[in-house]
């Protein structure tokens, strides 16, 4: 009995020195892992998402070498009624109102200040998007109507395989993607986790084969559309995503801080949503497709790009709020207004006929519930015509 007693003992040390041992080397994964699963907690979410290279791993976009762009100061605005509630209710971390290029407002909330450099989420969709308008100028990609399969080989035979570049532009591949944030077993919270453990997303998204529709019948919000651009983009140049849009997006705008992007075990920059930049530097990004893609004298993505990349393109439902090329168009927009919208809050929302921009970040645990998107619209529809 004693022999046996002493065998399991030395069976149990040696799976504890084995578990040690692969959790030392493992550690940076385990802890990234940990970090992803409390991302969205109440007492972490804010910092969080001010620190996202502390959960993933990442990849610098440098802002150039060039002079930091002025964002002159002008005369304060006053705030309409309600506007402190709705800052309290919306968990607002940074509120920031350009008109004519002025700052007429800018406030930070919560803990954050200006240098932090937030989350963008799905507003990152929207500067893959002026980036792809300068490569389709530039002749690296020929159509608009070519199938991703063209240009990320590694689709072919997937969910993707037959869906067009419009397609995933507009959201409308049909491809299959459970994007619930709060329902752990979603596809869009396992690819989290497999960002966190060194995973890469160009085989998550090859991997996918369900489909709910036929390329371009219907259209429905799947952010893995927004990786396939991406794929698009490195087959069509042969380089990475941080490179290209530093060079033909970033340094040309004079920005405040260096960016970043969260990536995947590989290096690959997650396009869908991993952009870290500050509330003045998603500003001036905005100033810069407010004004036709043209900054400093300098025309930066095409007029006729940002034409066609804001207004409603893709076959979303009458009454509801319109969708073009990674750009949203609000329910009775007039013309030139439009958004960038990322989950939990964060905004981009640009007016070209009143001449503004407004930039909103936020740690909104309830960014989905029913009306939310509605009232926040509404505010910065409030702010832009009182000016």
């Amino acid at each position: 009995m004693g022999r046996i007693f002493k065998l399991l003992l030395r069976g149990l040390l040696v799976l504890v020195v084995l578990a040690l041992a692969f959790g030392l080397w493992k550690r940076e994964e385990i802890q990234r892992l940990l970090a992803v699963n409390s991302l969205f907690s109440p007492e972490k979410i804010v910092d969080n998402f001010s620190n996202m290279d502390a959960a993933f791993l990442t990849t610098p976009v440098g802002r150039g070498n060039g002079p930091v762009s002025p964002l002159p100061q002008g005369a304060e605005m006053a705030l309409p009624t309600g506007t402190d509630q709705w800052i309290s209710d919306r968990a607002v971390t940074s509120l920031l109102v350009l008109k004519a290029g002025e700052i007429r407002h800018e406030s930070y909330h919560l803990g954050t200040r200006p240098a932090d450099r937030r989350i963008s989420w799905s507003v990152a969709k929207s500067y893959l998007s002026a980036l792809f308008g300068v490569l389709l100028d530039e002749g690296k990609i020929a159509s608009l109507d070519d199938p991703v399969t063209k240009y990320a080989p590694a689709l072919t035979g997937g969910a993707y395989d037959g869906a067009t570049i419009r397609n995933v532009l507009n959201m409308a591949s049909g491809v299959t993607f459970d994007e619930d944030y709060l329902d752990y077993n979603s596809d869009i919270n396992q690819m989290g986790r497999e960002i966190a453990l060194g995973g890469t997303l160009d085989q998550f998204t090859a991997d996918l084969t369900e489909v709910f529709a036929g390329a371009g019948e219907t259209w429905k919000y799947v952010s893995i559309d927004t990786h396939v651009i991406g794929m698009v983009i490195r087959g069509a140049t042969g380089q990475p995503i941080a490179r290209l849009l530093q060079e033909k997006i970033i340094a040309p705008l004079g920005l405040d801080r260096d960016l970043y992007y969260v990536t995947d075990g590989e290096g690959v920059a997650f396009v869908l949503g991993g952009l870290n930049i500050t509330t003045r530097d998603y500003a001036r990004f905005g100033l810069m497709v407010e004004q036709d893609g043209a900054y400093n004298g300098r025309q930066i993505v095409p007029a006729a790009w940002i034409k066609a990349s804001t207004r409603p393109s893709a076959p979303t439902k009458p009454d509801k709020i319109s969708y073009g090329y990674q750009w949203w168009v609000p329910v009775g927009a007039e013309p030139g207004e439009f958004l960038a919208r990322g989950v939990y809050g964060q905004y981009i929302y640009i007016d070209q006929a009143r001449d503004v921009v407004i930039v909103s970040t936020a740690a909104d645990r309830k960014f989905r519930d029913a009306g939310v998107s509605e009232i926040n619209i509404e505010m910065f529809r409030k702010l832009a015509r009182i000016l």
